[in-house]
């Protein structure tokens, strides 16, 4: 803020002047028709209507749309009418003007994508999870319109993300949360690799700036000995390459930050043992679009004529491309370093697809074909969950999160159609994609012409046929065979039809019960019961009552008669799945500041905190605090995903926090691996109960053919004291592995 005082107002001038005109020769050297004129007046009507306004960094408010305009340009690839929906998406929600002035001054489409945008602002996610579930499927209905709409917001989104430094910790904590939650995977389906990638780094980047660092630090000092092995690897397929005639570029691409700490964070691996930190990718330039396949196969070829190819791992993208566009061509080889390289081969035209998605076809003016198609049918997919969302929000923004994430395998009817499914779908989930009552009714399918089980997982290449029987009825452990978002919505409309007169029954019958006994039936009320009782919400509990499984006694109202603590209002959430085994919050909730750092503290056993069940984070752990209605402060690992969801959802809520506990003990879970022999258990208890003093709570050891694997549960300070404890198991003979395991 002090620097952007120092600036004279025309040199800010010159400042928006330059950056509009970058915007301007980036539209000027792209493929579409050159319509500046409308570009100049969008421009000129956003810098009036921003007139005065900053942003909290301190520079003028009219960068950020024309930031947003330059990603959509060039990053995306859109032409003039995005650009200047881009140039005017605040106007209408941050000024005076109207949806009707936009029309009038810049045509309908322009005042429609606006609008779009205008609905949507603000985040996808409210205060509260109706108003959540409510933004995000406007969000996913503007898709039918325009895809635009959704373009402009992703790059909106991505302008945000590269200038969060301004924010204060916890508003950062709540953006990168809720990027990371929504925005990244739905960059991923819409094909926005390079941006998909970017929206998961910075966000990264902002919650876990220590490991951020050390991890590129280790990127670039890992770089020489890359190159050494990529330029050995390369030389003799370049020789190939040229002697086919082919003009192309052949380059190391390496993993972004976040997915190298994905992998190491999953596997329990240091940044060392991410054997593939890099794949090589080979673009070539082909003119005509027909021979693209066959010249990615004959590169596949040569190379597979130089190096061993690993059998399991070659992705035939070309002939089945992805949902989201993509096209290529991937193989798996063994490098001369001994480690197995991936190498990707795609065309030009493939490229711009992977890096653009959807947007890449206004590029090579495709117009309405293949990519529109694929997102049309994407869209279907969801269609039924828009149309009859979960009455749980949040239940409802998981269920979409399983479209936007899933990896896809390609399976047939007994007619030869082909159809799309998520990775692991199973016979049930190809029922009910096809139709609901083929669902409800499906007994068993054949799947190559063998009889299985509707709960066999399907494999890309299988023919299924669905098998029925009108005596069959939905049943709700079906739930566990489903892996798509419309298997499981249908599945629940189903149920929820033949439960609802049990549902009805029940809330009569409880409604009576609580008024005759003085209770009012508040939902605070209703929640503290169906906690207790370990139900996920109040429908389940009608239903139990209407079936008689529960009883209308006074032990079901004994929760409502109990001082309330943090265990009930822990359990309001209703992202909450588990019970907290033994939560310890303060007396008297002090008023919390969400400006300021929360230090988490413990005086006299009391402590001003509550440990989050979930991800049992421990003094050392980068956390973070959600605050409840009732101001106590329950604390999440950052990379925790109730808590991600959190952030996403209730971003109002969260405060960033520090440890000042001292000597108090918390649980750590370890995971022991090692070769079997005779003592070595006495060793590993020695170490911990002798050495380093520390509590083991729970103990489980079993070896199998020479193998050992062990599970323990201990006591410990902080994070310092298991980093410790994992160091000096793995120093005892035999032992291969000692990691801290996500409790």
């Amino acid at each position: 803020m002090m620097e952007a005082q120092k600036i004279t107002p025309e040199e800010e001038d010159r400042m928006v002047e330059a950056a509009f005109k970058e915007l301007l020769d980036g539209y000027m050297a792209s493929n579409h028709r050159k319509k500046v004129e409308i570009i100049e007046r969008a421009y000129k009507f956003a810098k009036e209507a921003h007139k005065g306004i900053r942003r909290r960094s301190g520079e003028l408010y009219i960068m950020h749309p024309i930031a947003v305009a330059r990603i959509v340009s060039r990053e995306i690839g859109l032409g003039s009418v995005s650009i200047c929906a881009a140039l005017l998406h605040d106007v209408v929600e941050d000024t005076d003007y109207t949806v009707e002035d936009i029309e009038s001054q810049f045509g309908k489409k322009i005042a429609q994508i606006v609008e779009g945008l205008t609905k949507i602002s603000g985040g996808i996610f409210g205060n509260m999870a109706s108003a959540q579930a409510e933004n995000f499927r406007k969000l996913l209905l503007t898709m039918n319109n325009d895809i635009r709409v959704v373009l402009i917001k992703i790059a909106d989104r991505l302008h945000n993300m590269r200038t969060l430094g301004s924010m204060i910790p916890s508003k950062q904590y709540k953006i990168a949360g809720e990027t990371l939650y929504i925005y990244a995977p739905l960059a991923h389906r819409l094909g926005l690799f390079a941006i998909k990638t970017e929206l998961e780094d910075l966000s990264f980047k902002y919650e876990h700036p220590e490991a951020y660092k050390a991890i590129s630090e280790k990127i670039v000092a890992t770089e020489a000995r890359r190159n050494d092995i990529f330029n050995t690897f390369a030389k003799p397929i370049k020789e190939r390459l040229d002697a086919m005639g082919l003009a192309y570029t052949i380059k190391a691409r390496v993993k972004s930050v976040y997915s190298i700490w994905k992998k190491m964070d999953t596997k329990h691996i240091p940044f060392e043992e991410v054997y593939d930190l890099y794949a090589v990718r080979i673009v070539f330039d082909c003119p005509n679009e027909a021979d693209e396949k066959r010249t990615c196969w004959n590169i596949y070829s040569e190379i597979t004529d130089l190096y061993r190819l690993h059998p399991d791992r070659t992705r035939d993208w070309l002939s089945t491309p992805k949902a989201n566009g993509y096209r290529a061509l991937h193989m798996t080889v063994m490098g001369p370093d001994g480690n197995w390289i991936e190498v990707q081969i795609r065309s030009k035209r493939m490229d711009d697809m992977a890096e653009r998605g959807f947007a890449a076809h206004w590029k090579y003016k495709i117009g309405e074909g293949e990519e529109e198609s694929e997102l049309a049918t994407w869209l279907k997919t969801i269609q039924d969950i828009l149309e009859n969302p979960e009455p749980n929000a949040l239940d409802f923004l998981d269920t979409i999160k399983l479209n936007l994430f899933a990896s896809e395998i390609v399976v047939f009817t007994p007619k030869g159609e082909l159809l799309t499914l998520p990775k692991d779908s199973t016979v049930l989930d190809m029922a009910f994609n096809l139709h609901t009552d083929l669902g409800v009714h499906c007994i068993a399918g054949k799947v190559n012409h063998r009889l299985v089980p509707l709960s066999h997982k399907l494999q890309s290449g299988d023919q299924v046929e669905v098998l029925t029987s009108q005596s069959q009825q939905p049943k709700a452990e079906w739930e566990r065979f489903l892996v798509t978002a419309k298997g499981k919505t249908r599945l629940k409309w189903a149920l929820r039809k033949e439960r609802r007169v049990y549902v009805e029954a029940g809330e009569a019958r409880f409604a009576d019960y609580m008024k005759a006994h003085g209770y009012e039936l508040t939902n605070e009320n209703i929640t503290k019961i169906f906690a207790a009782q370990q139900l996920a919400n109040k429908e389940e509990l009608y239903y139990r009552i209407g079936c008689d499984d529960i009883a209308l006694s006074d032990q079901l109202l004994q929760p409502l008669r109990q001082k309330s603590n943090g265990f009930f209002r822990l359990l309001k959430n209703p992202l909450r799945r588990k019970q907290p085994k033994q939560p310890v919050v303060t007396e008297i909730a002090q008023p919390v500041d969400f400006k300021k750092t929360y230090l988490l503290h413990t005086e006299n056993g009391v402590s001003n905190y509550i440990i989050a069940d979930c991800c049992h984070p421990i003094p050392g752990d980068d956390v973070f605090g959600y605050v409840d209605e009732n101001n106590h402060v329950i604390v999440h690992k950052l990379t925790c995903e109730e808590g991600m969801r959190l952030k996403s959802s209730f971003g109002g809520r969260i405060v960033t926090t520090m440890w000042e506990t001292r000597n108090k003990k918390f649980p750590a879970s370890l995971h022991v691996e090692g070769i079997d022999r005779m003592g070595i258990l006495q060793e590993i208890i020695s170490i911990i109960s002798t050495t380093l003093a520390i509590y083991i709570r729970r103990l489980d050891i079993a070896a199998d053919g020479g193998v050992f694997k062990c599970d323990l549960d201990v006591d410990v300070e902080d994070v310092g004291v298991v980093n410790t404890l994992c160091k000096k198991i793995k120093s005892v003979k035999g032992v291969k592995s000692a990691v801290r395991m996500n409790n």
